[in-house]
């Protein structure tokens, strides 16, 4: 049983898809819609989908450092296109290492 917030639980083999709320839906404790198998509307968290999938036993599904590395580079993008300069073989050394990190050594031929 995955405890999902509010006194909510789900079992995690019927657990089939996890939504983080955006924007207005998010707030007041909601985090994640759950869609558990059987239930016909989704159930809403007050925990995160990452959260969720580290209980669950996906912990490789829920990379949170290649997550965060990620959202820093996305970051640094936003941030270097606002300022009108951008740092690009910084750029392409940290996206080469995050591809490098997230696939598998057939993908790698791709890049």
């Amino acid at each position: 049983m995955i405890f999902l917030g509010f006194g909510k639980y789900a079992r995690a083999d019927r657990i089939y898809a996890l939504e983080p709320l955006r924007g207005d839906e998010r707030g007041d404790g909601r985090r994640t819609r759950v869609w558990v198998e059987g239930v016909p509307n989704p159930i809403v968290a007050s925990r995160t989908e990452r959260t969720i999938l580290g209980e669950m036993g996906q912990e490789a599904a829920a990379n949170v450092e290649i997550v965060d590395d990620a959202l820093a580079l996305a970051r640094q993008v936003v941030e270097g296109a606002e300022q009108g300069r951008l740092d690009l073989a910084d750029l392409q050394r940290r996206a080469r290492r995050l591809l490098e990190a997230t696939t598998s050594a057939d993908d790698s031929k791709l890049f």
